[in-house]
């Protein structure tokens, strides 16, 4: 099993939810890209990170 902790920043709102660009470490690929929160949830936050665990 490995865990990355991938960051995300505020990039635009949507009607119901906060779109977060991915910020890329330099020279690497995006794991995610763009994520979609409701905007419930996410509230005025203008980071957030997410946690990805593969099951092997």
């Amino acid at each position: 099993m490995s865990k990355k902790v991938v960051t995300f920043e505020y990039e635009k709102e949507t009607k119901n939810s906060v779109r977060y660009k991915e910020v890329l470490d330099e020279g690497t690929a995006p794991i995610v890209g763009s994520l979609y929160i409701q905007k419930w949830f996410a509230g005025d936050s203008k980071s957030i990170e997410v946690t990805i665990e593969k099951k092997d």
